[in-house]
């Protein structure tokens, strides 16, 4: 990134892996970048000593010597904002991995910069104000059509406001052509930059009333959580926490998807960078990517740059928030971010704190989380004058060590997120995909999200998830038994109901990512499946009464058609639903008939 110098300029005199230190630096701030050695390479200032400052590097420090000469920069670290992003494939510090590699190739050469905007390519501008309008931040400019599908605002910059002189017409411009000038002179452009580890300014937060929907039935019907909220998904190795992030960004209701890589592995995410491109976003038929930004920092690159990698995600979605759009942002995995923290402080010589960690890794967790929200815009839109509403929805994997959910990165996280969507690994081996553990995850949005699910989704929504609810806790009571004295000594009611929660666990809970009915379940679908297997054990209940054993019970085909339901996709769904239960009902009752 193009950076402009000052004249400052020290000398290395310490070098401890991706952490050094140079001296004669006094004037230098906290947090500004400095580039270093003969190679230029990126490093920001994360600690001051008298005229000595300390720096962690973006970058390979091997081969580097003591006395290189280490530049000052004056500027914090910093993105570029502007049309152009979506689509995009980023590092940590917002270099498109794209120029890099026509730069240097598969393995990325050290010192190499490059801007994150194409500065050639020209965007079709329609202004949206004119000359002598009294503009302030975030107030809308014009706009460019980014993407078929999303319509770039192009924003006064914040903290930017006054009379305008001038405004381009319509026209192609690029990201650096001025489209605006203030009456002081200040050339306004479609692009500008924002540091990273400052948050965005808004109007104000609104309250979080409405859900985020993921087309996950576990999710949307036990754990949802609000549009602007926030989740942790922590799970030990193997449970499938990557693929609940990129299942998220698939189908979740988001418009814009931010996918951060941190410190994952690089099989993982090349994954995502040859399946993203190729899928259909089932919102608007398009390409998945013309929705999407991808923020890749791998296991095998500088561990340094973790740190800055989760910062650039979330202002990239910030700045999409900003333009009145709905934004997801997926981190995998924070766990990787912290262990990057810890390894930055212990070559700084701080004191530790738990296991390791820094004294202050619950306030960075904490300040990354509250960047979420819904909220008011900062600005207005110049037709209508009426204030638009955004949301930012974070969503963070985190990888406790051996799946033990008491380290700290688990119990800061669960401390500041609104929901707990706990992976179990014993799920995860029996294939129970997603292998969400209802005992253990929990939401706090149900109050607020209530009555948006009475005035939105089915009839009954709530009362069939506290039904089922309650049915799997009985279910968690009764096998307690069978483990002592094993299931012959339950009476028939009490098998049904462990019948029934195995068919909840089975045909409710699951679902195939592989399929293309089952991989996204719409609230209709979710509410009618849920509902056929409250009433089948309701009716199976009646059918007890009258004196029917469960074994003849449990011998019917209909529990094989409900089961199928699943797989039926979202418009047929409900006719079908119908079918099977007109159906099932028809089979209890002749059970009754044959026993009479």
């Amino acid at each position: 990134m193009a950076t402009t110098e000052t004249a400052l300029v020290g000398t290395l005199s310490r070098i401890s892996g991706p952490m050094i230190a140079a001296s004669g630096m006094l004037g230098a701030t906290m947090g500004e970048i400095v580039r270093v050695g003969k190679l230029g390479l990126m490093g920001e200032i994360i600690r001051i000593d008298g005229d000595t400052v300390y720096a962690q590097v973006f970058e390979d420090t091997g081969g580097m010597y003591l006395g290189e000469e280490v530049h000052a920069t004056g500027v914090a670290l910093a993105v570029e904002l502007g049309p152009g992003l979506l689509g995009s494939t980023y590092d940590g510090i917002q270099r498109p991995l794209i120029t890099l590699q026509e730069q240097s190739g598969d393995f990325i050469g050290r010192g190499l910069t490059a801007v994150a905007l194409d500065r050639e390519k020209r965007w079709a501008f329609t202004p949206a104000v004119e000359a002598g309008a009294e503009v302030r931040q975030g107030d809308v400019l014009g706009t460019v059509q980014e993407t078929i599908t999303i319509t770039h605002r192009v924003l006064v910059p914040p903290g930017m406001e006054g009379k305008l002189t001038s405004v381009a017409p319509e026209g192609e411009y690029t990201v650096e052509d001025t489209i605006a000038e203030f009456e002081d002179g200040t050339k306004l452009t479609m692009m500008h930059r924002w540091p990273v580890k400052r948050p965005r300014p808004i109007g104000r937060k609104l309250p979080s009333d409405r859900p985020f929907l993921t087309g996950q039935r576990v999710l949307d019907c036990l754990f949802p959580i609000a549009q602007g909220g926030s989740a942790i998904v922590p799970g030990g190795f193997g449970t499938g926490k990557t693929v609940v992030e990129q299942t998220l960004s698939k189908h979740c209701d988001a418009e814009i998807i931010v996918y951060v890589g941190c410190g994952e592995r690089g099989n993982e995410m090349a994954d995502v960078l040859t399946e993203f491109p190729e899928l259909t976003d089932p919102n608007t038929g398009e390409s998945l990517m013309n929705r999407t930004i991808l923020v890749v920092n791998t296991s095998n690159m500088p561990v340094a740059a973790r740190d800055a990698s989760v910062y650039t995600g979330i202002t990239l979605a910030e700045y999409y928030r900003d333009m009145g759009y709905n934004v997801a942002l997926m981190a995998d995995s924070t766990s990787r971010w912290a262990e990057a923290l810890r390894e930055i402080s212990s070559r700084l010589e701080e004191m530790p704190g738990e296991e390791g960690y820094p004294t202050y890794l619950a306030a960075r967790i904490s300040e990354f989380y509250e960047r979420s929200g819904r909220i008011v815009c900062a600005g207005k839109e110049a037709e209508t004058d009426e204030p638009r509403v955004g949301s930012l929805t974070l969503v963070g994997a985190v990888s406790p060590p051996g799946g033990d959910f008491s380290e700290p990165v688990t119990q800061t996280s669960l401390r500041v997120a609104g929901g707990l969507w706990a992976l179990d690994a014993s799920l995860a081996y029996r294939r129970h995909y997603p292998a969400v553990n209802w005992n253990r995850s929990y939401s706090l949005y149900f109050s607020e999200l209530d009555p948006w699910f009475e005035e939105n989704a089915p009839a009954g929504w709530r009362d069939n998830r506290q039904q089922a609810v309650q049915l799997m806790q009985r279910d968690a009571e009764l096998q307690e038994v069978v483990q002592l004295v094993g299931p012959d000594a339950l009476q028939d009611t009490e098998r049904l109901i462990l019948e029934v929660s195995r068919m909840i666990r089975e045909v409710f809970l699951q679902q195939n990512a592989f399929s293309d009915n089952d991989a996204y379940c719409s609230l209709d679908k979710n509410a009618g499946l849920l509902r056929a297997l409250l009433d089948f054990y309701e009716e199976s209940r009646k059918v007890l009464e009258q004196g029917v054993s469960l074994n003849r019970l449990l011998d019917l085909p209909i529990r094989e058609d409900i089961a199928r339901l699943r797989d039926v996709g979202n418009n047929e769904f409900a006719e079908r639903r119908d079918d099977v239960v007109a159906n099932m009902r028809g089979q209890l009752n002749g059970l009754i008939e044959k026993k009479g």
